[in-house]
């Protein structure tokens, strides 16, 4: 499994589910829009309100399952960091690449803030003949 077919797939996806823990230790799911830059890396927004935001701050692990469509998925884990400074310019010039309205909500909504999720482990799974299952770890 190379790094360039993930990507590509990773790619053509636009949503993802992410979950995070609770200060609880409960499991929370959440379907975020996402991007996907050259090294792997997810790049999301969330407000600050919300139950993902306040579970990255205290456990910064994440999964997320990429694609669903005709059996062919990615399951992804990682380390979520909230951007800032010259790094969150990047990384979000590669999500409003996909979002175009995501520059207008980073303008205008408050508490807006963009994360990017750094892969530990990734599998690909296609169940289609002939099943293919791979995994790969980091780094990437």
């Amino acid at each position: 499994m190379t790094k360039e077919f993930l990507y590509n797939f990773i790619k053509q996806q636009n949503l993802a589910v992410i979950s995070t823990l609770s200060k609880e230790h409960k499991p929370e799911a959440a379907l975020v829009g996402f991007a996907i830059s050259k090294d792997l890396e997810i790049v999301f927004d969330t407000v600050k309100t919300s139950r993902k935001y306040k579970n990255l701050l205290q456990n910064h692990f994440v999964a997320v399952v990429i694609g669903w469509d005709n059996e062919t998925t990615v399951q992804y884990e990682g380390i979520a960091t909230e951007l800032s400074g010259e790094e969150a310019d990047y990384y979000k010039e590669i999500y409003f690449e996909v979002y175009k309205d995501g520059r207008e909500r980073a303008e205008t909504w408050p508490d807006i803030v963009h994360f990017k999720i750094t892969p530990t482990w990734i599998r690909y799974s296609n169940f289609n003949e002939p099943v293919v299952i791979e995994e790969v770890r980091g780094p990437f």
